[in-house]
């Protein structure tokens, strides 16, 4: 595997979808949950998918429930919480695990490309990566970094 475009995730629908389909966008991809502190994020990543949508990006969340149980709810749920909180307009794909035995194959190739300051296991909720249209992983930034302080990085990759 090169590229994110390599893989397939399922959707909170439960369809699986080639991440082939983002070919050529800038990607912002988050492991994402309801009921964590940072979970407010949502409202500055859903800001950078309508700033940026139209010019060929997108956030892709992939909610999580390893880091304090804080993302509990089945996929109906997770969908229902997304869009009446936050109106949240990006792809949602099914809850998955990041880190251990049982990690999705996209989130090894993310921590492969990409390893944090404590190496390459996911610290918590909301770590994020900035992927150029060519599906190659540029950078990695931890749950602290705001959606918002983003922006001139995926400007850049525009």
């Amino acid at each position: 595997m090169t590229s994110i475009q390599d893989f397939t995730a399922k959707t909170l629908a439960g369809e699986e979808l080639p991440l082939k389909r983002f070919e050529g966008q800038v990607l912002l991809i988050v492991n994402t949950a309801s009921a964590c502190g940072f979970t407010p994020q949502y409202k500055g990543l859903e800001a950078l998918q309508k700033t940026y949508g139209p010019r060929g990006f997108s956030v892709l969340g992939f909610p999580c429930n390893q880091f304090g149980a804080q993302e509990s709810g089945n996929e109906t749920e997770i969908a229902q919480f997304c869009s009446t909180n936050y109106g949240v307009s990006f792809p949602m794909f099914a809850k998955i695990d990041v880190n251990g035995a049982n990690a999705h194959p996209l989130y090894k190739f993310l921590k492969d490309e990409k390893s944090g300051l404590l190496g390459s296991a996911i610290k918590w909720n909301f770590t994020k990566f900035l992927v150029d249209r060519a599906g190659h992983v540029v950078s990695r930034h931890a749950p602290t970094t705001t959606p918002e302080s983003l922006a001139k990085d995926i400007e850049t990759l525009l």
